[in-house]
């Protein structure tokens, strides 16, 4: 695992070791600080020099996981897999089925009104909130990796024979993959890759794919990412560098009008909404007792002395648990925005021999090697000292 690093400017530089990371931060010529999950570094002063490599992304879609690997010549920089956005066809439905209940109990008689979507160009809000969410991975790997191109292998949908207007615009998935393909040229240039030439190029470097696909192995999906991103780069053929970190979404809901189902007394209380007593939902905060968490809901707790008293529901930052639902706004220091919670997979990497490396190579620098036999192995490097 590397470091990210910018400049005073946020401008991403090379990455370094955790090693040097430390000692820049021991010097005071760097400051430590987090980026959606991601520990980084921001110089304090102007970098010796900003010469780049070129730096790769391998995106590999799918329909419940998706893998990304941000990798050079040299080096794996970084592995994630994460959870694709599945919930808002759902949403969408009990949305509709909302509006229609309430204009039938308002207005019974109300008279149908124009289809405005008719021969119109549209992306489904299901479809369209699934490649949102791969932009927004790669937003955020642009501002914190000088990356230069994004490989994405091309998914293409099953065609009908003599199925004209089916064939046209038969699937989604292809209509959101062009609209996302259009923003990504936007951040670096775009290189694609069938699914069969995927599969030659896994098949050629002896590498396995898993069946269980839910799993957060490195054998699930990152394994594809890393062959799209080493066939631009090149330099290896193994991964030398299997830890990745899990990225999971979360799952807002917007502001209703009322619940779907009204309580006794046919009361319909509110539900759903960004804000929680001042705070955005999924917001990193400190609290005097749980720690670091993040806040999700919020609930009506009055006092006879505070009767419009607002309590905050607080959740685990690794797990989604909730911790609690009576924590105060007061007590609640803002630390960060957040829209998904980030967690590293456990797991011990070999060191590759396989690699193609100078003569004077050395060990990476910053981690902790344990020695088994003629081997060695690298574990997860222990967390940095401020």
């Amino acid at each position: 695992m590397f470091v990210p690093v910018v400049d005073k400017n946020n401008h991403p530089l090379m990455p370094t070791t955790p090693g040097r990371a430390k000692r820049w931060i021991k010097s005071g010529k760097a400051t430590p600080f987090f980026k959606k999950g991601v520990f980084c570094v921001q110089l304090n002063k102007e970098p010796s020099n900003r010469n780049t490599q070129p730096i790769a992304v391998g995106v590999d879609p799918g329909s419940k996981r998706e893998g990304f690997t941000v990798k050079s010549k040299m080096h794996t920089y970084l592995n994630i897999q994460t959870h694709a956005v599945d919930w808002v066809k759902d949403h969408v439905e009990v949305c509709r089925n909302m509006r229609r209940a309430r204009r039938f109990r308002n207005t019974p008689c109300r008279q149908n009104r124009k289809n405005r979507l008719v021969n119109k160009q549209k992306i489904p809000p299901s479809t369209k909130a699934r490649w949102q969410w791969k932009l927004r991975i790669c937003k955020w790997l642009t501002l914190i990796f000088p990356i230069s191109t994004f490989v994405v292998e091309d998914i293409k949908a099953k065609a009908w024979k003599n199925g004209r207007k089916w064939n046209l615009m038969f699937s989604p998935l292809e209509v959101g993959k062009k609209w996302f393909y259009s923003e990504i040229k936007r951040l670096a240039n775009l290189e694609t890759r069938t699914g069969n030439d995927t599969y030659q190029m896994r098949e050629s470097l002896g590498l396995k794919k898993s069946r269980n696909k839910l799993s957060n192995n490195f054998s699930a999906h990152c394994v594809d990412s890393w062959v799209l991103a080493n066939w631009f780069v090149g330099g290896h053929i193994k991964p030398e560098n299997t830890q990745l970190i899990e990225v999971i979404p979360l799952e807002f809901h917007r502001r209703q009008l009322h619940r779907l189902q009204h309580s006794t007394g046919h009361i319909r209380s509110r539900y759903g909404g960004t804000i929680s007593a001042g705070f955005k939902r999924g917001s990193v905060i400190k609290h005097p007792k749980f720690g670091f968490c993040y806040v999700g809901g919020w609930t009506l707790s009055p006092t006879k002395k505070d009767p419009s008293r607002k309590t905050i529901s607080l959740h685990c930052l690794n797990t989604g648990k909730r911790l609690t639902q009576n924590a105060l706004p007061m007590k609640c220091k803002f630390k960060a925005y957040s829209s998904w919670i980030a967690t590293a997979v456990k797991t011990a990497v070999r060191l590759s021999s396989t690699a193609i490396k100078p003569s004077s190579f050395q060990p990476y620098r910053g981690f902790f090697y344990e020695d088994i036999g003629t081997e060695c192995w690298i574990e997860q490097p222990k967390e940095l000292s401020v």
